[in-house]
């Protein structure tokens, strides 16, 4: 009967060993990992020098810097370390097809059948871990006929069962005990400092005795579970492999039981690798070398209608395209573009790899072309419509995909975020009503809410304007213009400000703003507008605002408001003008 054989592969210390292969290396090589949870900054990963010094998982930031005040930390990146792990699951398929990730910081290696080919499983087994060792990278391996049993030998594979009272785990021993202890069972920081890499093989047939020993967590179990085994005095594996399991199962929950039996073999446990995504690449080997633009044209020529194909089978859109040049000098010199939205049409493609290939250095001439679309999105789909709302349909999605080809262009030309565009925001302050988007990256905003009045075309921070001494505005109806002009006694004498009892000052007949002198022909308002007292605005600390819409005699449209004071003094300021 043949065996099926699985090898655990678990990295603890991934996210730290990820930063020190970046050549972010502290002068001793003391460097953490630090995760955000709900009871604060807590250790995520550490080197083995900083391990040896004290620090472990999941001891609060402020222990760790008492214990090692010169640490170096680093917050954690997920995205980046399962980055790092998929790069590593591919490096893992040099010994087996069958290679899944194992939680964030495992692998999976199905190596049933395989392990022939090096010269057996101690054989295998070592070449993984000197691989490791090459990346700088700490593992523990576990090999077994389960998954569950693979991983409890990589994860506690010479670590006898705590016992539950206190001062009794050697968590309570002193840190030279530890490190001791730790070398003693082959899981401390190895002499000389060097990365330890160990775990265990069970042979086939033969993983009760393997699993015997070993603590209860060794079966995935929560910590809850295992605390309450614990103190029922059942702390290892085989403490519970001869329990009768209705009882377990009724104490514990039906995922004690499952556990075992993954463990031993009785519940199926896949190993599942992930699936490849369909990959969008084409490739053109030239009989000659070419150099120039036109020859290039014909490449693409024959690239692009191809990989549309593929594309629209897949229904899928291009949004970013990289073509390379593969250069008779062994170079490789490539361009990239972005869509502002998924599209498999060549005709919208090639104009704007059109505008790119004066940047692809030929040298001493091209060998072959490969056209790659780096990023693709599913292609949205469109329901069934009458001939009036096809008809009307039409007429918009050609003016949208004459706007997305305009960004794509201008991207292409300027930069990807060059061309930004503006999204409605759900606020009353009208300096925060339009949020910015990279336009090649954000779909169009749609119909914008209404305004309570018309805001003007350019909007500024405030600006102090001073009002000019002169015959009193007269009180202006709410929304209604009014012709406030008349004569002024001494134009040049400024005017201290009062503020008006009524909390309705009428705006200024004549006003200073930008070192120019104005007089006010027509005024519109006002419109009263509060800071939000949920927020400490620093801009809005003058308090409550009056808006008026003013029209000098000079023909200019402008936003000035009065500011009734509050945290700052108040005053009038222009923020805008009207086209």
């Amino acid at each position: 009967m043949t065996h099926r054989r699985i090898l655990s592969l678990w990295f603890p210390r991934l996210g730290a060993e990820r930063l020190l292969r970046l050549g972010r290396r502290p002068p001793d090589d003391a460097l953490a990992v630090v995760a955000v949870s709900g009871q604060g900054q807590t250790v995520a990963s550490v080197t083995v020098a900083a391990e040896a010094r004290g620090l472990r998982v999941g001891m609060a930031l402020a222990d760790a810097r008492a214990i090692l005040p010169d640490l170096v930390t680093y917050p954690a990146h997920p995205r980046a370390e399962a980055a790092f792990l998929g790069a590593l699951r591919r490096w893992a398929e040099r010994f087996t097809p069958w290679v899944g990730k194992d939680g964030p910081d495992g692998l999976l290696l199905d190596v049933t059948g395989c392990a022939h080919l090096v010269g057996g499983e101690a054989a295998l087994a070592k070449t993984v871990a000197e691989g490791c060792t090459d990346l700088g990278l700490t593992a523990r391996l576990g090999l077994a006929d389960t998954v569950g049993a693979a991983w409890a030998l990589a994860h506690f594979a010479g670590q006898g069962a705590a016992l539950h009272r206190s001062g009794d785990a050697i968590d309570q021993e002193a840190r030279a005990t530890r490190a001791r202890a730790g070398r003693r069972r082959g899981t401390g920081p190895a002499p000389g400092g060097g990365a330890p890499t160990g775990g265990a093989i069970a042979p086939p047939g033969q993983m009760r005795s393997a699993l015997d020993p070993l603590p209860v967590a060794a079966l995935r179990l929560d910590p809850d579970t295992c605390a309450a085994l614990a103190r029922l005095g059942l702390r290892r594996v085989g403490d519970l492999a001869g329990q009768p399991r209705a009882g377990l199962a009724r104490r514990f929950g039906t995922d004690l039981a499952r556990r075992l039996d993954q463990a031993f073999g009785l519940v199926a446990e896949p190993v599942a690798p992930p699936r490849p995504g369909p990959r969008f690449v084409l490739r053109l080997t030239l009989p000659d070398p070419i150099g120039l633009e036109a020859d290039l044209r014909a490449g693409l020529d024959r690239l692009l209608p191809p990989l549309a194909r593929r594309l629209a089978d897949a229904g899928q859109g291009a949004r970013v395209l990289r073509l390379e040049a593969l250069r008779c000098d062994h170079r490789t010199v490539a361009v990239e573009v972005a869509l502002a939205a998924a599209t498999a049409d060549p005709a919208r493609i090639r104009p704007l790899l059109d505008m790119k290939l004066p940047d692809l250095d030929a040298g001493p001439g091209i060998d072959a072309l490969r056209l790659t679309a780096v990023r693709t999105e599913p292609l949205r789909a469109r329901t069934a419509a009458g001939h009036l709302a096809a008809t009307a349909r039409a007429g918009h999605a050609g003016a949208q995909t004459a706007l997305e080809d305009l960004v794509a262009r201008l991207g292409a030309r300027l930069g990807g975020t060059a061309a930004s565009r503006l999204h409605p925001a759900d606020t009353h302050i009208p300096e925060k009503t339009a949020t910015v988007h990279a336009a090649g990256w954000s779909a169009p905003a749609g119909d914008w809410p209404p305004a309570p009045t018309p805001r003007p075309l350019l909007m500024w921070r405030p600006e102090p304007v001073t009002p000019v001494a002169g015959s009193p505005a007269p009180e202006a109806d709410s929304d209604t213009p009014c012709d406030i002009t008349g004569p002024v006694a001494d134009p040049d004498a400024p005017a201290p400000y009062t503020p008006s009892p009524d909390l309705r000052t009428p705006p200024p007949v004549r006003f200073r703003w930008r070192r120019a002198r104005h007089a006010c022909a027509a005024a519109t308002g006002p419109e009263r507008i509060a800071p939000e007292w949920w927020l400490d605005d620093p801009d809005w600390r003058s308090g409550t605002r009056d808006y008026w819409q003013i029209t000098t005699t000079g023909g200019a449209r402008l936003w000035l408001f009065h500011a009734h004071g509050g945290a700052l003094p108040g005053g009038w300021f222009c923020q805008g003008a009207f086209a």
